[in-house]
């Protein structure tokens, strides 16, 4: 619901902080006092086309805030963190609105700056108004349908129909992709084999490019190696002064030592453990030296190996290791390439079923539709009736396919609301409606009869009492009222019988301060509502009868 509404420097008003509460509140004030420009605020607030007009005079700029709590309206909620724009933990909402004498505008959401049309969308979750102006949820076909599916308890069943249809367009995309691939099957399978003959013949082997790179730099450098492997040999033990002959006569030498000094002794194990040692590389030297081969044929081989490999994987943009899985990709397709029209009767069959099964649950529910909308135009009937709109005529208008090919994700139907106030005029769209009064009544029947379907919290309605008083502005006053239960209601009002109704009642003056014209909103105590009452009822005249007459219409409204 909306908690605060803060306004400044906008049109008439200097600087405006209201607070609201639940249920069903009125506007009212003198003729030309400005009530309506809280409307206008908020439907600036929530995207609506901006001027520079709109800028109180001798302001640069105006700005119109509000706080609305969402704690009871979880998809709200939901759609705001989809956007990112609900700070953790919060559940209130902030609406900014900077309009700048230069022609920009500035708009945020919990202090984000968001776009326009983002904001325009977000305002048609919030509020719907009804009167002369156009932010109304119920004019769409889309939101119509979903009110008459929700009316009738039909969301369930929408949500299985809407399940078999996305599995059968699944489906048919499926058979349209097979039946493409048949089509380029030939020249395809030509493509595959070409190129699974060509990664035949290589055998490739994996990690064989890193395994022959190591080989070829060997016998590159085969000179070199073995002149190496031949200095350390020799160094090892091929000539007289090798390391293992002086280790040798080491040895000699420490087991003289330990023969005549114990503690010494020791010293064979190091000196024995080393001769092993240098004994192991001189086997390892002399193993590697009579097992080189330099072969220069074999070099070229490699080199021919190598410039294959590379062609392959320049050619393919892969590496060794996915020139592999290539191949197994490649060979897989050819089996599906081969599987192609057995395949495609499966997907057939399945398309067939699933058609079935999505025009069943379709005739079902447009079935359910058309006696909901029965069961929907009576109880719309009956509203108008009581609103003096007896005469008028509201229609559900179901269009419905003949065949599933022509459905879309919501059923075989297209909804429309129609409309007519008075006998001998065709009926028409609720948008094409033009009278404001008759809309706001109609919209006021028809959110009394949705009101536990209707999602959007906030209601606002202004024009609702044009052309009626009496039984039926009492009448009206009431259904506004119990529409509050559910709702939070906003009235602009005229009329004593819909004011009274009021849970809270707010007065709206127009008056000259410092020979400026400024308008102001006042919540009214439950003691002064009487005196409102009484000048709604009395005019300029207020008498003790007139006050009388108030205050038994505030206690019979309560």
């Amino acid at each position: 619901m909306l908690t605060e509404l803060r306004i400044s420097h906008f049109a008439l008003i200097d600087c405006l902080e209201l607070e609201f509460s639940t249920g069903f509140q009125v506007f009212t004030g003198e003729t030309g006092a400005g009530k309506s420009l809280l409307v206008d605020a908020l439907i600036l607030l929530l995207g609506g086309r901006a001027s520079a007009e709109h800028i109180r005079s001798g302001a640069k700029e105006a700005t119109l805030e509000a706080v609305f709590s969402l704690s009871e309206h979880p998809p709200i909620l939901a759609k705001l963190k989809e956007w990112d724009l609900l700070p953790e933990g919060t559940q209130d909402l902030l609406l900014r609105r900077v309009l700048s004498r230069e022609g920009r505008s500035r708009m945020y959401v919990n202090g984000r700056l968001v776009p326009l049309h983002q904001m325009a969308e977000l305002g048609g979750w919030l509020v719907d108004i009804h009167g002369q102006h156009e932010q109304q949820s119920l004019l769409s076909p889309k939101v119509q349908m979903h009110v008459l599916d929700a009316f009738g308890g039909l969301l369930a069943l929408r949500d299985e129909y809407a399940m078999h249809y996305s599995r059968w367009q699944d489906l048919v995309r499926a058979v349209a992709e097979v039946a493409q691939r048949s089509k380029d099957r030939q020249e395809r399978e030509e493509f595959l084999r070409f190129q699974c003959e060509e990664l035949g013949k290589a055998q490739l082997v994996p990690g064989e490019d890193e395994i022959l790179m190591r080989e070829h730099r060997k016998l590159q450098n085969s000179g070199r190696l073995l002149e190496v492997v031949n200095q350390a040999y020799d160094l090892l033990y091929g000539n007289q002064a090798s390391i293992l002959s002086q280790l040798t006569e080491v040895r000699k030498l420490v087991q003289e030592l330990g023969a005549i000094d114990e503690t010494v002794q020791p010293w064979n194990e190091s000196t024995d453990g080393g001769i092993a040692l240098v004994e192991e590389l001189v086997l390892a030297t002399r193993t590697y030296k009579d097992g080189f081969d330099h072969d220069p044929a074999r070099l070229a081989q490699i080199d021919e190996r190598l410039a294959w490999l590379q062609r392959l994987k320049k050619k393919y943009r892969e590496s060794l290791e996915g020139l592999l899985a290539r191949q197994i990709r490649m060979q897989s397709e050819l089996e599906e390439l081969a599987n192609l029209e057995e395949q495609t009767q499966h997907l057939q069959q399945q398309v067939s079923q699933a058609y079935q099964d999505t025009w069943a649950l379709g005739r079902t529910l447009s079935e359910s539709r058309q006696a909901v909308a029965k069961k929907l135009e009576g109880r719309i009937a009956t509203e108008l009736a009581q609103l003096k709109m007896e005469k008028s005529r509201f229609q559900i208008g179901i269009t419905t396919v003949s065949q599933a090919e022509q459905a879309g994700p919501s059923g075989l139907d297209q909804i429309e609301f129609t409309f007519c106030a008075n006998p001998g005029e065709s009926l028409q769209p609720l948008a094409r409606v033009a009278s404001g009064g008759e809309l706001s009544r109609l919209m006021l029947a028809m959110k009394t009869v949705l009101a536990s379907v209707d999602q959007v919290p906030v209601l606002i309605f202004d024009e609702v009492d044009a052309g009626i008083g009496g039984n039926v502005a009492a009448t009206m006053g009431q259904r506004l009222k119990t529409l509050g239960h559910t709702h939070q209601v906003m009235c602009i009002t005229h009329l004593p019988q819909i004011a009274a109704q009021a849970h809270h009642h707010y007065l709206v003056k127009k008056e000259s301060v410092q020979k400026r014209t400024v308008a102001s909103v006042t919540r009214l105590p439950s003691e002064d509502r009487e005196e409102e009452i009484a000048r709604m009822l009395g005019g300029t005249t207020i008498t003790q009868t007139v006050r009388k007459a108030a205050g038994e219409m505030l206690n019979a409204a309560n």
